[in-house]
């Protein structure tokens, strides 16, 4: 189920909490919880109802500019019916605490294991050390980028990547990847001695809602947190090649997420 992510803010500030689609039948279930930017959403309910019978106050909780747009946005597919969806907002995403939590040794030798049989299922052959020791010299690097090093297309590899993420290996950033703490004690625990590793960014990373353009414009000048972005104004960050009003606005809502802002 996509949502944009002003829309997720939204749901998490709590001012959104429907929205309306139109399915041939339903996609979600009460109760199912997806992750989502912004941590994770709780399906709430899910009715079918009749377009006609819609009022402002459904387009207000679904974030539509007038009930005319939600109308207008419901009118496309006309002939699956439309399903009115709660949504909550349910909490961070657990993989971010597991990302954090560095592993002791007997932790360490169950992630491997879990790693081992990952290997064994692959039709491709053993992977999981490959890709965990490309993103870790590799951070920040495009996914297409690193497919080609290692000979794979991107599809595949980047789903491979995601079964690192959910084992709390791997961290996406706005461009590519990188290991998190709990990822490179595992890499180490297979070296002689542990790799020695730029010191981790602090503060708060880019949105990745903001495009690869503009996180490139803004990794040119030195800006890779949002603590960063607040050194800059709106309108120095437009005059950047790359950095559109989309992004602007995205970097504004995460900044006041936080309780930043840019500069005046």
């Amino acid at each position: 189920m996509m949502i944009r992510p002003a829309e997720l803010a939204a749901i998490k500030a709590g001012t959104i909490d429907l929205a309306f689609r139109r399915w041939a039948r339903p996609r979600v279930v009460v109760g199912t919880r997806m992750r989502a930017g912004v941590g994770l959403l709780e399906v709430t309910s899910v009715e079918q109802v009749s377009v006609a019978s819609l009022r402002a106050e459904d387009a207000q909780r679904a974030g539509a500019p007038s009930l005319a747009a939600l109308k207008k946005a419901l009118s496309a597919r006309s002939g699956d019916p439309a399903w009115r969806i709660g949504l909550a907002y349910a909490g961070p995403d657990p993989r971010e605490a597991l990302r954090a939590a560095v592993p002791d040794a007997e932790e360490i030798a169950t992630i491997v294991a879990r790693l081992d049989r990952l290997d064994a299922s692959s039709a491709s052959g053993a992977w999981t050390r490959e890709t965990l020791d490309l993103i870790d010299l590799n951070g920040g690097v495009r996914a297409p980028e690193l497919a080609a090093q290692v000979g794979r297309e991107t599809a595949d590899f980047k789903k491979d990547v995601r079964k690192l993420k959910e084992l709390g290996l791997t961290e996406s950033l706005a461009i590519g990847y990188l290991l998190s703490p709990r990822g490179e004690a595992v890499v180490d625990a297979g070296l002689a001695e542990p790799r020695v590793r730029a010191p981790r960014e602090t503060g708060t990373p880019l949105p990745r809602s903001i495009g690869a353009p503009a996180t490139r414009a803004l990794r040119e000048v030195g800006v890779t947190t949002l603590e960063h972005v607040t050194a800059y104004s709106a309108e120095q960050l437009a005059a950047m090649h790359g950095v559109g009003p989309i992004a602007i606005a995205r970097l504004g809502e995460a900044l006041a997420e936080r309780g930043l802002a840019f500069s005046t």
